[in-house]
């Protein structure tokens, strides 16, 4: 079975990790954020309740398989947030909605069996022509 992830929650909440110095990193509001884009554009969005429980759920699995980890003191980090590994660095590159030809390397994501797991990304990441030469 293939685990299907949600790419444009997972960009949201890479970009929150990127840009979160000095805040506490909170994946429930985020969801709720991303919710209220999707409606902006006309897409329904049918569980709020489950996108912001799946939020949480990235969070951790963001953190455990090495993504992201806890920001350093010195860079703004409070206890409660995040920075970006050289892993979810990659992995926001090949996501990226804003970067042309961004729907390839997801589709090349989604026929994995697991493409968060560690081994199965960092092969297909390194794959230059599913990263585009963005890696």
């Amino acid at each position: 079975m293939s685990s299907t992830y949600d790419w444009d929650l997972i960009e949201r909440l890479l970009h929150e990790v990127q840009n979160g110095a000095g805040q506490s990193f909170t994946p429930r509001p985020y969801a709720e954020q991303h919710a209220a884009a999707l409606a902006a554009k006309g897409q329904a969005v049918s569980d709020l309740d489950h996108l912001k429980t799946r939020a949480c759920q990235y969070e951790k699995l963001l953190f455990e398989r090495g993504y992201i980890e806890s920001r350093p003191q010195e860079e703004g980090g409070n206890g409660e947030n995040f920075v970006l590994t050289a892993r979810g660095s990659r992995l926001l590159s090949l996501i990226d909605s804003s970067i042309p030809g961004f729907e390839h390397p997801r589709q090349v994501l989604d026929d994995q069996a697991d493409a968060l797991e560690v081994a199965t990304f960092d092969h297909v990441a390194s794959k230059a022509q599913i990263a585009g030469g963005a890696i």
